[in-house]
């Protein structure tokens, strides 16, 4: 009895861990909870798999798309009431309070500069006992990014200064936004839209319908969770609704903090043109506008079942065989 109840109870955990894990990856989603009390809020993000995919060569910029490792992608843009619960959690109190349109909790923020997206990034990782995506030598909140250098050997990735290397939640690169939004994770190739279509979606004021976009509408955005059906991924507002910041320069030459950053997507007024993987445009990090937003990317994810699932397998067994010598 006492060999029997240990392997029954490690049997059962290794079976409903290694169950909840493909769970986790058949759902591909997972909410983390930043600040405090009343303040708290939820962001969902949605696993971006298939590492080392192919670059796709007929959108803008061209090559585009790959990415060699995996990475999660917020489902939604990032809201009014994120960014007012970061104003009230720590923006406030040490004059880094980030500027928004008011028009309404759930509406996606806009008029946020790159360097005020940054700012909330990087108190994404701080809040969380992480580390600091973007480096800020200035006080000021819309002050421009240095760049992460050889004298910061737990940060500098001489191939992206701009990006810490121990940081976990992000602006996302041109590549990771371009792969969330065009590639089809279930066919291996990439689309025009980000429907997983070579044909635009259907043009709605708002809803979750599939092969629906926020754009051609005249007034403003949807809210962020009715911003039109899902990509391949399951993302939602990648195509219309606000256009979203990158991280990356729009030259692709992340040397200078100065630099105008990438932006796409589309947004409600647009026509479907500026949805495709054609369109791209960028703006300097200080400027915020009317219809231009945000969403975050996370550089962890859930595991496939690995060694400590592994292990308990192989503990279980072994209790087992145990069991069946007595």
């Amino acid at each position: 009895m006492k060999i029997e109840f240990p392997f029954r109870m490690l049997t059962s955990v290794a079976c409903v861990l290694i169950s909840g894990m493909w769970l986790s990856k058949a759902s591909v989603a997972d909410s983390v909870v930043f600040g405090s009390g009343v303040n708290q809020f939820n962001m969902e993000f949605v696993q971006i798999l298939q590492a080392n995919n192919a670059d796709d060569t007929t959108g803008n910029p061209n090559p585009a798309g790959s990415v060699a490792y995996e990475y999660n992608m917020g489902k939604f843009e990032v809201s009014e009431n994120m960014i007012t619960k970061y104003n009230s959690n720590f923006g406030t109190a040490n004059n880094l309070a980030i500027t928004k349109d008011t028009r309404g909790v759930d509406k996606p923020a806009t008029s946020v500069s790159w360097n005020e997206a940054a700012r909330f990034v990087n108190w994404l990782n701080t809040s969380t006992g992480g580390f600091a995506a973007y480096k800020f030598t200035t006080t000021g909140v819309n002050d421009n990014i240095a760049l992460w250098t050889a004298a910061d050997p737990l940060d500098y990735n001489a191939s992206n200064p701009y990006r810490s290397l121990r940081t976990n939640f992000v602006l996302p690169s041109m590549d990771e936004w371009y792969k969330a939004a065009y590639f089809d994770p279930n066919t291996g190739i990439y689309f025009d839209f980000p429907n997983g279509s070579n044909t635009p979606p259907v043009a709605v004021a708002s809803g979750t319908a599939a092969n629906t976009a926020v754009y051609s509408q005249p007034s403003s955005p949807a809210d962020i969770m009715s911003a039109g059906g899902l990509s391949p991924y399951g993302i939602m507002g990648l195509g219309g609704n606000v256009v979203e910041w990158e991280e990356t320069a729009v030259l692709l030459d992340n040397s200078s903090g100065s630099f105008d950053r990438g932006a796409r997507g589309g947004f409600w007024f647009n026509n479907s043109v500026e949805l495709s993987s054609l369109s791209r445009f960028g703006s300097g990090p200080i400027n915020g506008d009317t219809y231009l937003g945000f969403r975050v990317a996370s550089l962890t994810v859930v595991p496939e079942p690995s060694s400590w699932v592994l292990t308990l397998i192989g503990i279980a067994g072994l209790l087992y065989r145990r069991r069946l010598r007595k």
